[in-house]
């Protein structure tokens, strides 16, 4: 599966406690920044602790 996008953030959340709402909150950004729905965006734990978020090309 591919999944080819016009952006991409990686992010390494410390705090086991805010991955929650770290995530959700760049989510809702990229969403605006990108005018497009927060279910079209892919989020992916790519290592321990580390996720990337991406939004669709």
């Amino acid at each position: 599966m591919t999944f080819e996008t016009a952006e991409s953030v990686t992010l390494k959340i410390w705090d086991r406690t805010a991955v929650h709402h770290t995530l959700d909150a760049l989510v809702n950004e990229l969403s605006t920044r990108h005018n497009t729905c927060t279910s079209k965006i892919a989020v992916t734990a790519s290592g321990p602790n580390t996720f990337t978020v991406s939004v669709p090309a």
